[in-house]
Formats: C-alpha cells, structure tokens, sequence
C-alpha cells in the first residue's frame, strides 16, 4: 500500500494475522460478524530499562503492590477532596462577586 505523510511516500504492508474462525456469530445492524481467535499467541516485548534524557523508566508495567481496595479507598477519598475544594473555591469567587469580601 502507497502512503504519503508530509510530502514523503512510503510503501506500508500491514501484517498479517494467522487467525481461526470463531463459533459465536450473530447480526448487527443488517451486518453479519463473527468472533476470530489467533492460531498464535502475540509476543511479548522483554522488559527493558531504558533512559530518555537522564530519566530511567521500563517498558513493563509496575507493579506496586497496593491492594485493590486501598486503591478504591484512596480514589474515593481524593474525589471527596476535589468536590469539597470545588465547593470552596465556587463561594470564594461568589462572596467576591456579592462584596462580602
């Protein structure tokens, strides 16, 4: 395939995927579609430690070890934070307006 970026033009070929078709089938909307499974599993990257401009990071995900529910927690919490200094600053600017200020 023929592709042009910026005035420069390239040749891409997509690849291409080894797949079975899958049982589960149905129609929507007047199309027909089907479910396709791989007949190979993808490859994952290896981890790697890389460094853009003197800052170390990884291609993996980190794993930090916080439990889901503190997780939960602590977004609940920093909502309630956001809402409340929302709050705040939303009668600041309102006693401005009024002069009681």
């Amino acid at each position: 395939m023929k592709l042009t970026y910026r005035g420069v033009s390239y040749d891409y070929n997509p690849p291409t995927v080894a797949v079975n078709e899958g049982t589960v089938a149905g129609k929507f909307r007047g199309l027909d579609w089907r479910f396709h499974n791989l007949k190979k599993p993808p490859v994952l990257q290896p981890p790697v430690n890389l460094t853009y401009r003197g800052v170390a990071y990884a291609n993996r995900p980190v794993n930090t070890g916080i439990d889901v529910r503190e997780k939960a927690r602590w977004l609940m919490l920093n909502k309630e934070k956001a809402v409340k200094n929302r709050a705040a600053s939303m009668l600041s600017r309102a006693a401005h307006e009024v002069g009681l200020v």
